[in-house]
């Protein structure tokens, strides 16, 4: 028994340390052919978004809330897909409740 609470310990630290090494990795998605482009952390924190001012100079302010709204949502599941899979390394493919 002390010897599976020692294992679990030790999967519960190497699952946070990947959770802070894989959550500062940086991922970029874009929509529109790369009218916008966003960049993100795995831990889902945006950093950049950049606007083609062709898109500006349209003047249709629904397709760029559109265009943002996609690649934010892209660069979010890319990021979270990204730590599911360090983190499935670690847990063997178990899937544990509360853990992303």
């Amino acid at each position: 028994m002390n010897e599976l609470i020692r294992q679990a310990q030790i999967m519960q630290k190497k699952m946070l340390r990947t959770q802070e090494e894989v959550g500062k990795r940086v991922v970029e998605a874009s929509a529109g052919g790369g009218m916008v482009q966003v960049t993100a952390t795995c831990a889902g924190e945006l950093q950049k978004i950049t606007i083609d001012p062709s898109v500006l100079a349209s003047g249709d302010a629904e397709m760029l809330q559109d265009l943002i709204l996609s690649a934010v949502n892209e660069v979010l599941k890319k990021g979270k897909t990204e730590l599911q899979t360090e983190m499935a390394k670690i847990t063997g493919g178990m899937r544990i409740p509360g853990l992303l």
